[in-house]
This record gives C-alpha cells, structure tokens and sequence, in this order.
C-alpha cells in the first residue's frame, strides 16, 4: 500500500500546460504573413507563455543548461583562486593512497571524522590513479548529479508530459548550482545531495526505498539522517520505513565488523564531540566580530588534527560544549511539532517537506561546525517543497538561492579575508548567517501552519 500523498503528486504534476489551453484564434490562418497576425494581446501574451514554457521544459533545453552549468563548475574547481579542491587532493586522496600503499583504512583501522561508506566515492576517484584523482571525481559527482536530474525533469518523457514544478525545481537546481560554485561539486556532501534527491522523489509512491537510499547516503555524510527521521514521523508507512532504514544500518555496520573496524564503525560521532567552533559557523559569529573589533584573546587559528580554522576566545570552550545539547532540543522541538501535526490529520504532502528543511537547518543552524558545503543539503528539501508545494515555496526557494550566492563569495574566492577577519567580510558571514536563522523560521512556521485543510480546500493551491 503506498503513502497517500503519491495521489497528491500525481495531482501536482498535472498541473495545465498553457499550450493546451491557447486559442484557435490565436494561430495565424492559411496565407497569413507570421509576424502581421492582430489577435488579442492577452491571447497572443498567452501564446508567448506557452511557447516559453515549452521551450523551457524541452529536453535538448535542459541538459544543455545541465551541461554548461556542470562544465563552469568544473572549470572553477580547476583554475579559481583559493584552492577549492583543497579537501580532494590534499585530505580524501591522501587517505586512500594510505590505504593503497598498505598503511591503515581510515574508519577500519583508525577513527575517522565520515561514516564508513564516504571512503567508496573517494576510492572510486582513484581508479585512473592519483594523477587524475580531482577530475574522476568531479566526473563521478557529475554522473550523480546527471541521475539525480533525470529523474526530477522527467528523464526523456514528451515535453508536455513534464509536470511544471518538477521543471521549475529542476531549473531552480541547476541556479542553485552555480551560485554556491565548486563547493557544490569539491566536498563528499556532493555525492549525499543528488542520492537525497532521488530518494525524496521516490518516497512518495515508494518509500522503503526512498528510506534505504536515504540511509545510504547518510552513512556517507550524516546529514541526510535528518530526511529520515522526518520520513518517519510524516509517513504513514513509518514502519516500513523504520525497517528499510534499519537493514541497511544492520548491513553496513555487520560488513564493517566483518572488515575488522567493529571498534571505529561509529567513530565518526566521537570525533566531532571535541572540536572547537568552525570560523563559518553561526555561533562564532559573536568571535568573528570580536576578532575583527581587536579585543584581546579573540581570534582565528588553524586546527591541525580537524585541518579546519577555528575561533578562540572567552567562553568558546562553553559555547562549544552547549551546541550540540541545543541542537538536539531544537531537532526534538521540530519533531514533535511535526508529529503533533500528523497526529491533527495533516497531509503527508503538507507536512514533509517543511519538517525536513526545519531539521536540516536545525543541523546547519545549530551546528559548531560551518563549513561552505552545507549549504548543498538545502538543494534537496527544497527541491522536495517545490515539487509538492509549487509557488508557495519561493520564499525559501529565493532565500536558498541567495544563501549560495553569498557563500560562493566567502568560499573559496574571499576567504583569506574572512580568515583575517576583516570588518567587510564578517559583516558578509553575519548576513549569510541570519538568513539561515531566517530560513529555519520560515520552515517552522510552515510546519506550524500545515495543520489539515478544511474539507473546500485543495491541499495544492
């Protein structure tokens, strides 16, 4: 039996093509000269639409812009300033030549800071050997990317036969993309964000498996958890979702156990519990100011053992050590609002998609750490709210794409001057940041406001 709300998506992608609806006075007659025909304005405005959209929703229109979007990209994690590969040469392909050359495994033999499963993309990157180590992966990612795609703009379906907000989120991806720059591709977030996708497409009709893809890709970057425990408490199928969620733990960790990293296997959550508070993270914002301002013991320094940049000052320690109590008060707040609102009678489709941003941004919000590519987690839930949703999820849409414009200029091109902490450039992390504390906002009030409709409302208006 699926989840109700797959009749919901069904209603959602039919939404009127306006080519359909164009009048036949709006065609230029036999012998009429294109260009001279005089038909009303509204009708020749719509005629105009229709043919935008059609264009829009082709196919040659949609991996063209795929390419050239993915082509940019790839070029700026080549050739821009500030080294935007740093993490792929330096640290992922470091740890697999350690392993290749006969030292330990990283989360086998040794703690590891990622879950098991992210070692899989970083070995896959070295099948043409160190040498090409950057472009397998970025190649890999892209192929990832070009999965995700299809299935969200419809694959080869006939144009008309692509609903409107799967091609509005499918275009709104591909901005998203390009303003956040080659973080989007240059960090293992980017293999979790194009499976994230593919698995909040899928839960609708079937959500086992939408549970275990999700769960994949949550022992590859932990984020993605958050997707689960809002698919468990949205979905009427919670049940199959708990047991799809749990073989494939049950399957990574007994493989684990059988490799001989029974001791590292959960690792990945022990080595975050000590770290200090990330110079990006909205938390050390109140340091980045202080810094910037001169006062005493304030500053930035660099973490060796975390190879991340970190504040110090006054009350950082404290800081440090009530952030992940409070995000856990913040992810329980939003669940049990969303659980409350399940328990109402809302629908799936209503519910879901702000209860899945709330705890993403719960995890970015909350987090001590900040790095640039957490701002791909947002691709997904806000993929999945268009979809759903349609015009009621610009807002977050337009906040989402401007979250990435701002953190392409932090990361990589102007860093060095945030990592000097000058004025301007705080001044530009503070506002990067209040809009994530303003985009979970958002998303908690539209998780507040998606009780049941009444029974004349549609759930899609």
């Amino acid at each position: 039996m699926s989840d109700p709300s797959a009749s919901l998506l069904g209603a959602a992608d039919s939404d009127p093509d306006p080519a359909r609806g164009s009048s036949p006075d709006s065609q230029p007659q036999r012998g009429e000269p294109v260009g001279q025909h005089a038909g009303p304005p509204a009708v020749d405005d719509a005629v105009t639409r229709a043919g935008r959209e059609e264009l829009l929703r082709h196919p040659l229109t949609l991996w063209a812009a795929f390419a050239i979007v993915h082509t940019v990209l790839i070029l700026l994690c080549l050739h821009a300033p500030g080294w935007p590969l740093g993490d792929i040469e330096a640290v992922y392909k470091l740890w697999v030549a350690q392993s290749a050359n006969g030292g330990s495994q990283v989360g086998i033999d040794e703690p590891w800071v990622y879950p098991i499963l992210a070692y899989i993309p970083m070995a896959l990157a070295n099948l043409l050997g160190p040498a090409l180590y950057a472009q397998v992966w970025l190649g890999l990612v892209t192929l990832l990317n070009a999965a995700a795609f299809a299935v969200l703009s419809g694959g080869l379906r006939p144009r008309r036969a692509r609903p409107r907000w799967r091609v509005t989120a499918a275009w709104w991806w591909l901005a998203f993309l390009l303003l956040l720059g080659p973080i989007a591709l240059a960090r293992i977030d980017a293999v979790t964000v194009p499976l994230s996708i593919i698995a909040l497409l899928l839960v609708a009709g079937r959500p086992a498996v939408g549970a275990a893809l999700l769960t994949i890709a949550a022992w590859v970057k932990v984020w993605p958890a958050a997707l689960v425990v809002a698919l468990l408490v949205a979905s009427r199928a919670r049940l199959r979702v708990l047991q799809s969620a749990a073989g494939v733990c049950i399957i990574v960790i007994a493989v684990s156990m059988v490799l001989g990293g029974a001791g590292y296997v959960l690792s990945f959550v022990t080595e975050q519990t000590g770290r200090g508070l990330q110079i990006e993270s909205p938390v050390s914002t109140i340091w980045m100011w202080q810094a910037a301002m001169g006062v005493p013991h304030a500053g930035v320094y660099y973490d060796h053992d975390i190879l991340t940049y970190q504040v110090t000052g006054d009350g950082t320690a404290l800081a440090s050590t009530l952030m992940t109590p409070l995000m856990a008060i913040a992810a329980a707040v939003v669940v049990l609002l969303g659980a409350l609102r399940m328990r109402e009678g809302a629908h799936f489709a209503r519910v879901f998609p702000p209860l899945a941003l709330a705890l993403v941004l719960v995890l970015i919000v909350f987090n001590k750490v900040g790095s640039p590519q957490f701002m791909t987690w947002l691709a997904a839930p806000i993929v999945l709210g268009l979809i759903y949703r349609g015009r009621q999820w610009l807002p977050p849409a337009v906040l989402g794409l401007a979250l990435a414009g701002l953190t392409q200029l932090i990361y990589p091109y102007l860093y060095g001057e945030l990592l000097a902490a000058t004025p301007a450039m705080v001044l530009l992390l503070t506002l990067r940041n209040l809009l994530q504390i303003v985009l979970l906002g958002w998303a908690v009030y539209a998780l507040a406001r998606s009780r049941a409709p009444r029974p004349h409302h549609t759930i899609l208006e």
